[in-house]
């Protein structure tokens, strides 16, 4: 009997530690995740989201819109490739905002940025597939993270920008909407130079919209 109770006292004691260093890991990540989540606010840094915007001229002045954002594990679907592509943010400088990614690998993260973009903007192929009037045009991502100190946040951002316009920016720069948008405009100097250099580094998607309703 007595053998039968210190069996259960032992096994007792076992899962006890078990819960208490369980509980304390549990814990201490609290604490980390909270400290890092303060850091980051504190340095307006976050890199796990990924932001893509699109970039125009009109009116010569530099407009700037979001089209979405998310998660990085939301856009590349796996832990690795996220923590790949925000490490690589870190790592951007003034000179080069281009993400340095393995050359070998740089199709898959773009792909699926577009693929995302594509899915958001689905309706056009659909209507030109039915034969329907649509209004298309081939748009430039690349994936980058802007390390100008004149920035608010510090993000991954996904450039899009009409093929067009990236190969013909005007010599002199347009109006801003806000003061920090010279960031922006020296970031696309900086894509239109690199296009030539690093093709690996930028995709082409064309994007379908529908025409809108003759008026009547």
């Amino acid at each position: 009997m007595q053998e039968l109770i210190d069996l259960l006292v032992e096994n007792a004691k076992e899962h006890y530690l078990k819960a208490v260093l369980a509980g304390a890991g549990m814990c201490i990540g609290w604490i980390i995740g909270r400290w890092r989540a303060r850091r980051n606010w504190e340095r307006r840094e976050f890199y796990d989201r990924l932001n893509v915007s699109l970039n125009l001229i009109s009116d010569n002045t530099l407009l700037i819109r979001t089209l979405l954002e998310k998660r990085c594990e939301e856009i590349f679907l796996n832990t690795a490739a996220s923590k790949t592509v925000i490490d690589a943010a870190r790592n951007t400088t003034l000179q080069d905002c281009l993400l340095p990614l393995k050359k070998e690998d740089y199709w898959y993260y773009l792909n699926a940025v577009l693929n995302e973009i594509s899915e958001k903007f689905a309706e056009g192929p659909m209507l030109r597939a039915m034969g329907q009037q649509v209004q298309c045009q081939k748009f430039t991502i690349c994936l980058t993270s802007e390390a100008d100190g004149n920035l608010r946040m510090r993000k991954v951002r996904a450039m899009v920008i009409g093929e067009t316009l990236l190969s013909n920016l005007p010599e002199e720069p347009p109006r801003f909407e806000s003061p920090h948008h010279d960031t922006r405009w020296k970031t696309l100097k900086q894509l239109a130079a690199a296009r030539t250099k690093s093709p690996e580094k930028f995709l082409t998607v064309e994007l379908c919209f529908p025409l809108p309703s003759p008026r009547t």
